[in-house]
């Protein structure tokens, strides 16, 4: 195995940087990069807004009404505030019959990414050359409960749309049908990995030539008391904040008692590099590479020592045929629980050895909440921004860290400037976690010749 060392180290635990080899590229890798993006979020409905607030700090975390939440030990999330996003408006009546909601959001962003790209082919070569690869993390548990009960009342009354709006593929399904896109037409449902997952999918399809152009990411609505509860039972969620839901989400923070729900969804279109340069369009950045692992080790807790984690990042650096050394950011996972937080900082500490102090580390969760299956698109946007515009995104509400975390820079509550030579890229990790112990990491880098 090229990553032999890497594996050996964490077998030891007591191995030298020296040890940690990355082979060379692949002869005739096809170059990826990303010409668009789109999003609607708990912190904006477009990328400029979206990203505007996340430096600025600002929360889309709010306190949820209603008598069925009261009774509940977690009574916040990260909703879209609908002055951002009238949902009826994108779609006619009978549209919205056919979709669940996290579909509906998942087309708008499409839209606003394939605009950005200047991607609206009709020719039928490029429709055939174009794919799409999102993915949804769960469905929405109330079209479940809400069918069910109508069932009670009658056959008849079963919406023959039921079963077309919770399945998870259906959001790429709408998005090709809708564009005539004819090439590869993929959907993964990997938890909280997801969206990160649907991104490095999609960007192998392209390197390895089965697409020119790819839509892809993720998209998640399924805020409801039953989810909520669901989550509350798995002691996941937030509860101590209830009376101030902006201070709930709080990533590598001594006070974090649980991650925040959101919905959202955000799209990349991802394009072969000749592809996008015959076309004389802008390039926001470039993927270098892609890295998956498994914990093999529990339902919903990751593995103590970071093995996942390790893994997941080691094979993307590999994947992008470089060294921990060229990395300068890390958009983390950390989704503000006590337990996932801390194992993704010694993760980081552990791979990256002697280099960890000089890291950036941040977590947008604090602003945002957790999108589930639209987290890792979402942020991995923020990184790409991140790599093209020389800002790191912050971690908001962190007020003190753990010990074993001292001397990490966490990008406390106000973001960074992300200065390197002129000579260099810009290069940032976003790693994503999931329930049942899968992992996946991404290599973003600018964008340079």
């Amino acid at each position: 195995m090229r990553y032999l060392p890497a594996i050996r180290y964490l077998q030891s635990r007591n191995i030298s940087s020296s040890k940690i080899l990355f082979s060379s590229v692949e002869a005739g890798r096809r170059r990826v990069v990303v010409t668009g993006l789109g999003v609607v979020s708990p912190v904006g409905c477009n990328v400029t807004q979206a990203w505007n607030n996340i430096l600025a700090g600002v929360s889309g975390i709010k306190r949820l009404t209603g008598e069925s939440y009261e009774k509940l030990p977690c009574r916040v999330a990260a909703s879209i505030d609908p002055r951002d996003l009238n949902v009826e408006a994108h779609f006619g009546k009978t549209e919205l019959k056919t979709m669940a909601r996290a579909t509906a959001l998942a087309m708008i962003a499409s839209k606003q990414a394939l605009e950005q790209a200047g991607w609206l082919p009709t020719d039928e070569f490029d429709c055939r050359r174009t794919g799409v690869a999102i993915g949804m993390g769960m469905v929405d548990l109330m079209d479940v409960c809400e069918t069910n009960d109508a069932l009670k009342r009658g056959y008849n009354r079963v919406s023959p749309f039921f079963v077309p709006r919770i399945l998870p593929n259906m959001p790429a399904g709408q998005i090709s049908i809708k564009y005539g896109f004819r090439g590869p037409n993929h959907s993964v449902s990997t938890a909280c990995a997801t969206g990160a997952h649907s991104i490095g999918d999609a960007f192998r399809i392209i390197q390895h030539g089965d697409a020119d152009v790819m839509v892809c990411g993720g998209a998640e609505a399924c805020i409801s008391p039953l989810a909520i509860a669901g989550f509350c039972r798995l002691r996941a969620l937030s509860t101590s904040f209830n009376e101030e839901p902006h201070k709930s989400s709080r990533p590598f923070d001594n006070a974090r008692d649980g991650f925040v729900m959101g919905e959202g969804s955000a799209v990349f279109v991802l394009e072969e590099l000749e592809h996008a340069k015959r076309r004389n369009v802008p390039i926001i950045a470039e993927i270098l590479g892609y890295g998956l692992s498994g914990d093999a080790s529990h339902l919903t807790a990751p593995r103590e020592d970071g093995t996942g984690a390790i893994l997941a990042m080691s094979r993307a650096l590999e994947n992008a045929n470089i060294s921990p050394n060229d990395v300068g950011y890390i958009n983390a996972h950390a989704t503000s629980t006590p337990i996932g937080d801390a194992i993704e900082a010694r993760a980081v500490r552990t791979l990256f050895m002697d280099n960890w102090s000089k890291l950036a580390v941040s977590s947008t969760k604090g602003a945002h909440g957790h999108l589930l299956g639209a987290a890792g698109n979402l942020e991995a946007m923020f990184t790409v921004l991140a790599c093209n515009q020389g800002k790191i995104a912050p971690t908001i509400n962190l007020e003190s860290s753990a010990e074993e975390m001292q001397g990490m820079n966490f990008v406390p509550n106000v973001p960074q400037d992300w200065q390197t030579d002129k000579t260099q890229r810009r290069i940032a990790l976003k790693n994503s976690f999931g329930f049942g112990g899968t992992n996946a990491s991404l290599c973003f880098s600018e964008y340079k010749e």
